[in-house]
């Protein structure tokens, strides 16, 4: 009878942030409640018994994957918004935002939209998830827009909270747009209406 003491646990064979990556593409293409248990141990090349140890469950997975997927486009908007005039501001935050919706080297759109814009009472938890991120994105550019307003560098009368939201919801409904097939061209067209329509005046 052999002697030897065995092994205690087993090593992962696999890299936790590639298949968490993997596991964001899911979620991005089919959204929170559309993304299966199949499709996601699919995609990350593991099994259920392994996703439930590293991750304890999907809703704890895809926490960990926004997470992810947001501390990189945070990243992106606090570039765009170290513009040093508030029209370099926001035309870096659009034009970044609609080359980022329509890259190709991910699903078009947006995960914090598509991953659970709308959920089943049971999932409300993702979809809170979701608004608390779009609104620390909308509370960057609302703070943004008030201290270019103090600093005198939007028109007269301008709401900077409202030109925030505006600017957001702009970027959002790309989103949704980008997702259903929307080009590139097509949203940057977009920006440039936006751009003369809105900040054209102040534009430096």
């Amino acid at each position: 009878m052999s002697t030897e003491t065995p092994a205690i646990g087993r090593p992962r064979a696999f890299d936790e942030e590639t298949v968490l990556a993997r596991a964001t593409e899911v979620f991005w293409q089919y959204g929170y409640e559309g993304a299966s248990l199949s499709a996601l141990t699919g995609a990350m090349g593991i099994n259920r018994p392994s996703l439930y140890a590293t991750f304890g469950s999907k809703e704890q997975l895809f926490r960990r994957a926004f997470a992810r997927y947001h501390e990189d486009k945070v990243a992106n908007v606090r570039t765009a918004l170290a513009q040093p005039t508030a029209y370099g501001a926001i035309e870096a935050f659009l034009r970044s935002s609609a080359d980022g919706l329509t890259a190709g080297d991910h699903p078009a759109g947006c995960l914090s939209i598509q991953g659970g814009l709308a959920c089943s009472p049971e999932n409300g938890r993702i979809s809170e998830v979701l608004a608390a991120g779009r609104a620390e994105t909308e509370a960057a550019l609302g703070e943004r827009m008030s201290r270019a307003a103090a600093e005198g560098d939007l028109p007269d009368g301008v709401d900077a909270r409202a030109l925030a939201r505006f600017v957001m919801t702009l970027s959002e409904g790309h989103a949704v747009h980008a997702a259903a097939g929307a080009s590139r061209e097509d949203l940057q067209a977009s920006v440039d209406i936006a751009l003369r329509a809105v900040m054209g005046p102040a534009r430096g």
